[in-house]
Order: structure tokens, then sequence, then C-alpha cells
């Protein structure tokens, strides 16, 4: 699209129209464009290919206020979905807030006793803290746990955007 994306055309088109309901038809079928033309404000997103029939269909169950998804993006968009939330979830339900903390430290490449320091913490402590930490997230090196870490920082910054976003 010349002069910005679709997303950017939905965003402007409901901002200047609130109660304009937009139907994006795309090539497209990776999860990143579906959720950027949801968290855009699209009403539904379908993939070329479908038929004229379906596409009629699509355009007056969205003009009477229905959401569409294409169905071949369905599946893949929520096996994503599970697997960002299982990515997620066993940080924050299975280490503690301590815990986190020195994950978030050892993310950021920082030594045992560099996160001592930051934490007031003995180097043992912290040595004890990462051997629960591996065992939690099963893990056994520094770089898994970081890129588990990421991913998850990530996740959540993603959903947080998702639900500011207009």
């Amino acid at each position: 699209m010349p002069n910005g994306g679709g997303v950017e055309a939905c965003r402007a088109i409901r901002d200047a129209c609130p109660n304009t309901r937009v139907l994006f038809l795309s090539s497209y079928e990776d999860d990143e464009a579906v959720r950027a033309a949801v968290v855009g404000g699209a009403s539904g997103y379908l993939v070329k290919h479908i038929s004229t029939e379906e596409l009629l269909r699509a355009i007056h169950a969205v003009a009477q206020g229905q959401s569409m998804l294409d169905p071949t993006i369905t599946q893949p968009l929520l096996t994503h979905l599970r697997v960002q939330k299982e990515i997620s979830e066993p940080l924050q339900k299975t280490l503690s807030t301590q815990q986190q903390h020195v994950l978030a430290l050892l993310a950021e490449g920082k030594t045992n006793k560099e996160i001592g320091m930051s934490l007031q913490l003995s180097d043992k402590t912290v040595k004890n803290y990462i051997r629960f930490i591996f065992q939690k997230l099963n893990v056994t090196r520094r770089a898994q746990a970081a890129a588990l870490f990421t991913r998850n920082s990530a996740a959540r910054h993603r959903a947080a955007d998702n639900i500011t976003d207009p």
C-alpha cells in the first residue's frame, strides 16, 4: 500500500470515523499481520484465496457488527497465542518475586557477584536462587534462562500493547 500500510490506514479510518468497521483482505497469513490488523482496529481479516460468496458473507457479517477471521489463519493464530501463554505463565506462576529479580539481572548478563550486590545477597544465596530457577524452568544454562526471560518480557509487552492500543 503506498504511503503506509493497511494497519495505518485502518487506524486513520477508525480515528476519523469510529463506527466504521474495517475488513482486511490480505495475501499475508502470518500471526503478526493478523494481530497488527486487529490491534489497528480491524473487525475482520480474510486471506485473498476466499471465494466471492465467502467474501460477501464476511462483508455482511462485519457490517452487522460481527468479527471475522479467515479459517485458514484461525488455528495457527490460536496455537501461537497458546505458546505465548505457555512461555509467560511459568515465570509468573513458578518463580517467586525475588527469583524473578535474580532472573532479570541474569538476563542482563550480570555475574553472580553483580546480582548479589544489586539485590544485597551473598554470592552463595544468588547461586542457590539460580539453581532453583534452573530447576523450575527446566533449563541447564544461563543463556537458556535469559532467552526464556526475554521471550516472556516480549510477550508481556506485546500483550500490554494489545490491551492499551486502540
